[in-house]
């Protein structure tokens, strides 16, 4: 090469533009990392606020209860007794009265503990003056006092009062509490950790509260006469006042007027709502400029580390002309070199695609080799470090036994193991049989191989085999007790049902009777989920078509989805082959499914059965009809989505499901060869998908009947 230098100087040319156009990808991405930054700001603010809902919605919750106990037959010293309770429990309730429909008071307990303006009755009117206005609305709405700000409690009291129901649906009174809302309004404490953030949080009457920012809290009083010079944070204070939720950018210029430093600045807001239709609603206001330094710093990093590579090549630009001169008599070493490498590299495959771990120790006692079993493992620098640096995670005791393994088998020359121990050599306990391997003392770089064989999959095996074992005796057991269980439980309920038909549906003990008939159907309920789960047989399989098949499935469950108030579809496109199937367990399964996408929507919400035709990739014959069970309710946790198809787990409350419908699904659904899919997220809904082994190409009469 009759100019070295002149590749060299080509890269560090190459090097110049790729920092250019790394530069300007960091300048058109800085919108994406703003609007990063207002979405994680948003997320943030989104989990304090719901703390803030839930605790006001226990507020509400707690007015609707005091209510409930002041409509229930008593004495006057009884409701003030169990009001009184109330008071002392929950600190927060500094004073609780009750009104007739007249808003005349007949009922009024006050926290000793209190400020004195309270106990010395400052907030007593205003008591009063809530609870009519509460009267006014329907039942069950919560009515909220502007701020109270007297006192050693600042602005943070307020008064919440609801209306008490009677049988004809009118209000027959009204229960109002004096509420110290501070602690109720701590999660968005959360929120201005940051130093950077500022708070505004606005309650029910349009106020800034005590916990907003000074500033922020000066400027929404200004807005009236100085709009024009703060027009975004106007328009931010009109959509909390509104309820609303969404995130604004907030300019410098503006930022600046608002305390929030010279850089843009992103505005976060949600609402707190409360039974009624009033709302808090909070803000968050966080500046830039801590993500524009990061972003200076990073092209600052970014340029530094180009030039220092630019240096670097240079300066082995050089090296290799000088070196060129000596490449001559280095040829052979290379080449001899290149034979050891190629020979250390067919070892080093060797041992790495061995599955036990190999490690090799010098006669000092480190490491000087190790193979991919268990490089994986160990520390990223292992070689050169002692047996017990190499497993840090184990017990002293532990390392104490293979060091003494290696010894003695240095000591005698011959090989020495311990076999299907025990050992928590990576910090969990696992089953490992350990062999130590003397070589020649001629090679000290190599004295000593360590074999190590993992033998804790197999064990697993071998547990999992027991359990099944163990499961299929529980099952024939529960078999058992359940037939044992199920007379006396129909002889029981049919004596419960002469009582009640004795006793007639006026009696005072009717209800309670009642009770007793409900928990007997749940319990053989149960039984019969125990009996279905046990008794599963091979299914004697036929075609099937699936339009027959999921009308009946909708009809079946027609009135139970209109008693949950829940709409119920189902679709079966053209093309849809029958499925080879029982058709009694596939009803089963649809039930199952459809029954617990009904319990988990709420009011309003939509179940939907459908299928489609076989996936034309597939590798199988006729392949599989995948049949779909979607619904838009709660969800299911992330965490439980691996646990709901095993026996016994659900996520319902207690006393409302044996979580064995699932597991009779699977177990239906393996017995005929095809295969479950779930998909979903908390909040949007779940679909479950069975993949059913459609039927042969003949055409049968039913299929001819969709």
């Amino acid at each position: 090469m009759r100019h070295p230098l002149v590749p060299i100087l080509l890269l560090c040319a190459a090097l110049a533009a790729v920092g250019g156009g790394v530069l300007m990808v960091l300048q058109r991405s800085r919108a994406e990392l703003v609007q990063q930054f207002a979405r994680d700001r948003q997320a943030q603010l989104d989990e304090a606020a719901r703390g803030v809902a839930e605790a006001l919605e226990d507020v509400s919750e707690d007015l609707l209860f005091a209510g409930e106990l002041l409509s229930q037959p008593g004495t006057s010293e009884d409701h003030r007794r169990e009001l009184r309770a109330l008071l002392e429990v929950i600190g927060q309730y500094k004073t609780i009265a009750s009104y007739d429909a007249a808003g005349i008071e007949q009922l009024r307990l006050v926290d000793r503990r209190a400020d004195p303006l309270v106990v010395q009755g400052k907030f007593f009117p205003a008591l009063s003056e809530t609870a009519l206005r509460a009267l006014e609305r329907p039942p069950g709405d919560i009515t909220s006092s502007p701020p109270l700000a007297v006192g050693a409690e600042g602005g943070w009291l307020r008064i919440l009062a609801t209306a008490i129901p009677s049988e004809e649906g009118q209000p027959r009174g009204a229960v109002a509490v004096l509420v110290d809302t501070q602690s109720l309004f701590a999660p968005l404490k959360i929120v201005t950790s940051d130093p950077e953030a500022r708070l505004l949080l606005i309650g029910a009457h349009g106020r800034p509260s005590p916990a907003s920012d000074a500033g922020l809290a000066d400027w929404y009083r200004r807005l009236e006469t100085e709009q024009g010079l703060v027009p975004t944070y106007a328009e931010l204070a009109s959509k909390m006042k509104s309820g609303e939720r969404g995130t604004l950018m907030i300019s410098e210029q503006e930022a600046e007027r608002l305390g929030l430093g010279r850089a843009e600045a992103v505005a976060a807001f949600t609402a707190m709502q409360l039974k009624g239709g009033s709302h808090w609603s909070a803000a968050t206001l966080v500046s830039t400029h801590t993500l524009r330094s990061h972003e200076r710093g990073l092209i600052f990093r970014l340029s530094l580390a180009a030039l220092l590579v630019t240096l670097f090549l240079v300066a082995f630009g050089i090296y290799v002309f000088v070196a060129q001169r000596r490449a001559v008599a280095l040829r052979e070493s290379r080449r001899h070199a290149d034979r050891l490498a190629h020979l250390h590299d067919k070892t080093q495959k060797i041992l790495d695609n061995i599955p036990t771990g190999v490690l090799a120790l010098t006669a000092e006692g480190r490491i000087s080799a190790v193979n991919q079993a268990l490089r994986s493992r160990m520390p990223s620098r292992v070689v050169g470090i002692s047996l017990a640096e190499a497993f840090p995670h184990a017990p002293e005791p532990v390392m104490s036994r293979m060091q003494g393994l290696v010894e003695a088998a240095t000591r005698e020359t011959r090989v020495r193991s311990l076999l299907g121990e025990p050992l928590a050599l990576f910090g969990e306990e696992g089953q490992y049989s350990i062999h130590a391997v003397p070589l020649e003392a001629r090679e000290p770089e190599v004295r000593t191989l360590l074999v190590v064989e993992d033998l804790s999959n197999l064990r697993a095996l071998e547990t999992q085999l027991l359990r099944a074992e163990k499961f299929a005796t529980v099952g024939v057991l529960a078999a058992g007790i359940a037939h044992e269980i199920g007379t006396p439980l129909g002889v029981v309920r049919g004596r419960a049902e002469y009582v009640l038909g004795k006793l007639g549906s006026g009696h005072p003990q009717a209800a309670g009777v009642g009770v007793i008939i409900e928990q007997i159907d749940h319990v053989s309920r149960t039984i019969r989920q125990l009996l279905d789960f046990s008794r599963l047989q091979p299914a004697a399989v036929r075609p099937v078509a699936l339009g027959p098949l999921l009308r009946d499935v909708s009809e079946l469950l027609r009135l139970e989805a209109e008693r949950r108030q829940v709409r119920l579809e189902w679709e079966l496109p053209e093309g849809v082959p029958a499925i080879a199937a029982d058709p009694d367990q596939i009803q089963q399964v649809l039930v199952n499914l459809a029954l617990n996408a009904c319990d988990a929507c709420s009011a309003g919400g939509r179940v939907r059965l459908k299928a489609a035709a076989p996936d034309a990739s597939s590798s199988s014959a006729w392949g599989l009809v995948p049949v779909t069970v979607e619904d838009d309710g709660c969800g299911i946790p992330p965490e439980s989505l691996n646990q709901v198809f095993d026996p016994f787990f659900t996520t319902k409350k207690r006393g409302q499901g044996t979580g064995l419908g699932l597991t009779v699904v699977a177990h239906v659904v393996r017995n005929h060869g095809g295969r479950v899919e779930l998909e979903s997220k908390p909040g949007r809904g779940t679909c479950v998908t069975v993949l059913w082994p459609a039927a042969g190409p003949a055409v049968t009469e039913e299929q001819h009947g969709i």
